[in-house]
């Protein structure tokens, strides 16, 4: 089915979980080293979807952020395109392109104030890279898996793997490392469940 001005998009996903619901779409889905192959194969667009960090005071896990623009950190702005106008409730604003997880809360909530984005990802900036020497459109699909009030544990930034799985062993050595993390660590898998809840609610029948 067509979604807005897109009738193939690719979806570009930093998780296994988040592929696993970007597949309800029927659209392709692959992590950010096969985004460019989406596009090869004939995708009219680029979808960055999946999980984001949040970077504006309040924004509790679990929003729904439409991207308006994608704002790299050396400042250049993509525009997004909202596939989902009618879609509430969402929160449409700036989404940051970061290099590696924001994982301080006084870190997230200075990106917010210095340049305006209210959640922050690891995919969104080579996807809108890629659309614009492409000429073809993209657009930003992100639930919010922590909050920028909150710091996050070490164990969750060692967590993931590059082709989207979960680093286990990593994680149980950061734990072993440092066992008072866990009660934090807990939250942060909760507030994950949150973020995938809502994705899910994106591609619904």
């Amino acid at each position: 089915m067509p979604i807005g001005e897109m009738n193939r998009p690719g979806i570009v996903v930093g998780m296994n979980a988040e592929a696993r619901i970007a597949r309800r779409s029927g659209f392709p889905v692959g992590t950010l080293g096969s985004a460019a192959k989406l596009l090869a194969a004939g995708a009219d667009g680029l979808i960055s979807f999946g999980i984001a960090g949040g970077l504006a005071r309040g924004l509790r896990p679990g929003s729904l952020v439409l991207g308006t623009a994608l704002i790299t950190e050396g400042g250049q702005r993509y525009p997004a395109m909202d596939l989902f106008p009618n879609m509430e409730p969402a929160i449409r604003a700036p989404v940051f392109g970061g290099r590696e997880i924001v994982s301080r809360a006084e870190d997230k909530q200075a990106l917010h104030d210095t340049t305006g984005a209210v959640a922050v990802d690891l995919e969104s900036a080579e996807v809108a890279r890629l659309c614009a020497a492409a000429g073809v459109p993209f657009a930003i699909i992100r639930a919010i898996g922590d909050s920028a009030e909150r710091d996050l544990p070490p164990a969750a930034l060692v967590g993931l793997k590059t082709d989207g799985h979960v680093n286990l062993a990593a994680v149980l050595r950061s734990v072993w490392l440092a066992p008072s993390q866990i009660p934090v660590l807990i939250r942060v898998a909760l507030d994950t469940r949150l973020a995938l809840a809502t994705l899910r609610r994106v591609f619904q029948p």
